[in-house]
């Protein structure tokens, strides 16, 4: 996430034309401490559907699985796995409902 905020920040600057985002992001956590982090963090938020949201972790992407009640709580999924160390991308196949 802060990858991409890097760019948004610089897009709005006088005289800017064009952004090219070659940040590079390098893992520092293994994949079963990204896993555990997230789910901590889930569970921090106290969702009744925590327990329904399973995280699969393959290197440093996160995959987000389940069924979850709003675009809210996807929305929190999200950011909570964006949030862990280490990690690059997140693919979220989390479907409300």
């Amino acid at each position: 996430y802060q990858r991409n905020a890097a760019a948004t920040a610089v897009r709005p600057l006088k005289g800017v034309i064009g952004v090219t985002n070659a940040i590079t992001i390098k893992p520092r956590a293994v994949a079963s401490d990204i896993g555990t982090r997230i789910g901590a963090a889930l569970s921090r938020h106290a969702w009744r559907e925590a327990n329904a949201i399973q995280v699969g972790v393959k290197g440093s992407t996160v995959t987000l699985r389940g069924r979850i009640d709003s675009l809210a709580e996807r929305n929190a999924a999200e950011g909570a796995a964006w949030s862990a160390p280490g990690v690059t991308t997140v693919v979220s196949e989390l479907t409300i409902g």
